[in-house]
């Protein structure tokens, strides 16, 4: 975790830099295509890591490879931040031989590294509007216990269907806007 919380550090810091750096508008066509990508790799996570375990050069905890996806997914999280859990539950899933709901709480961890990370340099750089703040930081912290309750209990044929539900919504409400 400590890796993978570094990783995801480093790119929860980028990714708000480039938030401040870049247009608004920058992220309207990528983002749709990311969570796209991450639902269908949490579709096919459970074939994909039974393929992979049984190859002998398979690193134990991931590997160099993790560590750019999580890095990457942090850089998008803290530039977006939505659906950011499914990319993380994917990339996690594919790459760590651990249950789905081992994984779930490593991701938690992981985005809320990201979130702390850029919330720091949002506040240090940008004008905050507190109210908002507090409302969008209650509703992630009450949304993230839930989550995590309802993660560890909930089988994970049910989990994986819930997450890519939640993905299509995202990139329903993001190609309809």
């Amino acid at each position: 975790m400590a890796r993978l919380g570094a990783a995801s550090a480093v790119g929860g810091l980028c990714g708000a830099l480039l938030l401040l750096w870049l247009p608004a508008a920058a992220f309207a066509t990528v983002v749709p295509v990311l969570i796209g990508l991450a639902v269908v790799l949490v579709i096919i996570q459970p074939w994909l890591a039974r393929r992979l375990s049984g190859r002998p050069d398979r690193p134990a905890h991931g590997g160099l490879l993790l560590l750019l996806g999580v890095s990457g997914s942090g850089v998008y999280g803290g530039y977006f931040g939505a659906a950011q859990g499914v990319l993380l539950l994917a990339l996690l899933g594919i790459s760590l031989d651990e249950s789905l709901q081992r994984i779930n709480a490593l991701k938690n961890v992981a985005a809320g590294i990201v979130n702390l990370v850029a919330a720091v340099v949002f506040i240090v750089v940008a004008d905050v509007d507190w109210a908002v703040a507090g409302l969008i930081a209650v509703g992630a912290i009450a949304g993230g216990q839930l989550g995590a309750t309802v993660g560890r209990r909930l089988p994970a044929p049910l989990l994986r269907g819930f997450i890519v539900v939640v993905g299509v919504v995202a990139i329903v409400t993001l190609v309809v806007r």
